[in-house]
């Protein structure tokens, strides 16, 4: 049974890695009606603007999440010309252009190491599929860590996970790539993932803060997630369904939002019309993607021991 993203009709998704560099990046093909919320204050984006409902483009094309900082956002070129060859993007006359909404993570651990380049963003449309999502330290969960405060060298291993829930007669699935600056904690409120003490177990990140100093420059963070849906809302409710969905990062890590982590929460709808909804029929899709959002961050860390 495929309990991730991609049961939600209408999403392909493709992974591309590089072991020797450890990054990745990870596309959404659609198209999509689409909108964005941004927590985080280190965020790495490209063309994010036009998930605002008052944007002329009324769909996007794909989603790009890549590692690499920056530069990994060279990969949205490779997934413009790989759509572009299809004929696909948004009519401007003359021309289609895709349009790839982008945003990273950073896991550059040296400066010899290679960020997603257009290459990697091809690959990663070429593995673009409708089957269950590979999850753990893939794509652009490959370099992913989890509990900095510390250091890298104290972290736990991060990744990618996703899950899907059926709502009435609608699917909601979310992705997330978890490089978190804090820890990832499960339901009861352990600590699954995070910064290791000297004896090996992991510490409470929230209360080592109060007495002990973040490291000077703790930069390599950032949680990015992407819920999706065959549900026909509207640009706006899918701004209602990300907002929501951002209080399953508050629930599975601690601290999250962070000025150190770029976190952003991405909502997108299959749907090729867009209907309304009442208030309470916007809040149970908002609570069915807050739950996959929290599944899919917990999946992440927790595949990326295997």
């Amino acid at each position: 049974m495929n309990s991730s993203i991609t049961a939600v009709n209408g999403v392909a998704v493709g992974h591309a890695s590089s072991d020797e560099h450890q990054t990745g990046c990870t596309v959404l093909i659609g198209p999509f009606r689409a909108a964005v919320d941004v927590r985080g204050l280190a965020t790495g984006t490209r063309e994010i603007d036009a998930l605002d409902p008052t944007h002329l483009v009324p769909r996007i094309d794909a989603l790009l999440l890549t590692g690499g900082s920056a530069p990994g956002l060279a990969a949205a070129d490779g997934v413009m010309q790989w759509l572009r060859e299809r004929g696909l993007g948004f009519n401007v006359g003359v021309t289609q252009i895709p349009i790839v909404p982008a945003a990273v993570i950073f896991d550059i651990r040296s400066a010899g190491q290679e960020s997603p380049d257009a290459a990697m963003g091809r690959a990663a449309c070429d593995a673009a599929s409708t089957a269950r999502v590979a999850e753990g330290k893939v794509g652009a969960g490959t370099g992913a860590t989890v509990g900095k405060i510390r250091g890298p060298e104290h972290a736990s291993p991060g990744g990618i996970g996703t899950f899907a829930i059926r709502h009435g007669e609608y699917m909601i699935g979310a992705l997330a790539v978890v490089n978190a600056f804090g820890d990832v904690i499960d339901n009861a409120g352990k600590v699954v993932a995070g910064t290791r003490g000297d004896d090996g177990g992991f510490l409470d990140s929230m209360s080592a803060l109060l007495s002990v100093p973040a490291p000077d420059a703790p930069i390599t963070n950032t949680t990015l997630c992407a819920i999706a849906t065959d549900a026909p809302l509207t640009r706006t409710a899918l701004q209602t369904l990300a907002r929501m969905g951002s209080s399953g990062l508050v629930r599975r890590i601690a601290p999250a939002n962070t000025v150190f982590d770029g976190d952003i929460v991405f909502a997108l709808s299959t749907s090729e019309f867009a209907g309304e909804f009442t208030p309470p029929e916007l809040l149970s899709f908002g609570v069915a993607a807050q739950l996959a959002v929290e599944e899919s961050i917990l999946r992440a860390v927790l595949t990326a021991r295997l």
